[in-house]
């Protein structure tokens, strides 16, 4: 094909697209499409993003702190069951570090209030390497459980709860009483927080503590160095299967549960609600390229003069369908640039316009008694781009076809003499 034979179809299809004299309903119908397109990759684009960053959150973050996998023994393990335990479990595929705990339900209580919360006995070197919960210290940290026997790491919102900042003092209430011989007393010790953490996680936030793993030995009086032992594994997402595999292996006094226990649901409803949003706004974009093609019938209908002058002056009917063909191309590709720019720039600052309109209007956008995290995350992948962008290019060009025939199949004369 000559230079010349693409660059007519290609030149008129430009002033088709484009403000001209006499072109009012032509140029009318163009933006009409365009801005439909845009604005569904807009949206497509960003909601990809928001669920993108819950996922994201969610691996990084939440299951970035809690335990892949836990295994519990309610009647106590001596030391060296516990090593012969890790040791047997070191050998499988997919566990990439182990970290023993004391977890014991407590409360924890000032002069201002009181707190049901999951007390856990940790090794703060050790708790460092395995989980990230150094990432989200506002204060303090979990080295100072190494320098004060007697710490206390505890989220923001139930700092705030107790009215207690760093180096200010609570009691934590231990299950267990202490033996008296006329009445049986409550067991509890004074601790100064040494950290204040802030995950998003109301979960976490709210209801997690770490203390000293021999004072939370001490505090609960247990015989053995520890009550649980805590699995990370490569991938977070086969953590279930990896439990299947090893429960088997377990003593019969060894209960075990992954994150799913807790989680699962949460995880799943996300991953679910992404595939349905992205479903429905994709059908939103058909609904689009749909417009697109009735657009391009009545520029058709609008043309069929100049359609005819073409074919009178020699036009074949394949340029008279490269006309159409790149007219709807052009449509779908300024489309796509501009829902491009729309759905990147609502991906980067989504997050400062949620805190901006909560910060603004006191309204509360995310409840973290309802979904895992109380702000509103973002990840913009170059992958839904690409996806995006392809797909909607696709589907302009399919909406081309139909009038781009039915553009060819008029004839000179008749459309000449209906004028």
């Amino acid at each position: 094909m000559s230079e010349r034979g693409v660059a007519l179809p290609r030149y008129i299809a430009l002033r088709y697209v484009t403000v001209g004299r006499g072109s009012g309903l032509v140029s009318f119908m163009s933006a009409i499409s365009i801005l439909g397109l845009a604005l569904g990759i807009a949206l497509l684009l960003t909601v990809l993003s928001i669920m993108n960053g819950f996922d994201r959150e969610m691996r990084q973050n939440v299951l970035g702190i809690v335990p892949h996998i836990s295994l519990r023994a309610e009647t106590g393990l001596d030391d060296e069951q516990w090593r012969a335990l890790q040791a047997q479990l070191a050998a499988e595929a997919g566990i990439e570090s182990f970290s023993p705990i004391i977890e014991m339900q407590a409360v924890v209580a000032t002069e201002a209030g009181n707190s049901g919360v999951m007390a856990n006995g940790v090794d703060p070197e050790l708790e460092s390497e395995f989980s990230a919960i150094d990432r989200f210290m506002l204060e303090g940290g979990l080295n100072n459980l190494g320098d004060t026997h007697w710490g206390i790491v505890l989220g923001e919102p139930l700092a705030q709860e107790l009215e207690v900042d760093i180096g200010e003092r609570v009691r934590l209430y231990s299950p267990a009483l202490a033996v008296n011989p006329l009445t049986p007393r409550v067991n509890f010790r004074e601790f100064e927080v040494s950290g204040i953490f802030r995950v998003g996680s109301r979960d976490l936030d709210g209801r997690l503590v770490l203390i000293n793993r021999e004072a939370a030995r001490a505090l609960f009086r247990l015989r053995g160095p520890q009550n649980a032992l805590w699995l990370r594994t490569g991938d977070v997402l086969e953590a279930q299967g990896l439990l299947q595999e090893i429960a088997p292996q377990l003593p019969p006094d060894v209960t075990a549960d992954s994150w799913i226990t807790q989680f699962g649901a949460v995880y799943e409803n996300i991953r679910f609600s992404r595939d349905l949003i992205s479903f429905l706004l994709w059908l939103l974009i058909a609904v689009a390229a749909f417009n697109l093609v009735v657009s391009l019938i009545m520029i058709v209908r609008d043309k069929r003069a100049d359609i005819a002058v073409l074919r009178a002056l020699g036009a074949e009917p394949g340029i008279i369908n490269r006309i159409f063909l790149w007219q709807g191309a052009l449509i779908g590709v300024t489309g796509i640039g501009l829902g491009l720019a729309a759905g990147i720039l609502g991906s980067l600052y989504i997050s400062d316009l949620a805190r901006f309109i909560e910060a603004r209007f006191g309204v509360e956008l995310l409840n973290a008694d309802v979904y895992p995290m109380d702000y509103l995350p973002s990840s913009l992948q170059f992958s839904d781009i690409l996806t995006v962008s392809a797909g909607v290019l696709l589907l302009s060009l399919l909406a081309t076809i139909y009038p781009a025939r039915r553009a060819a199949a008029v004839r000179p004369a008749v459309a000449l003499r209906a004028e």
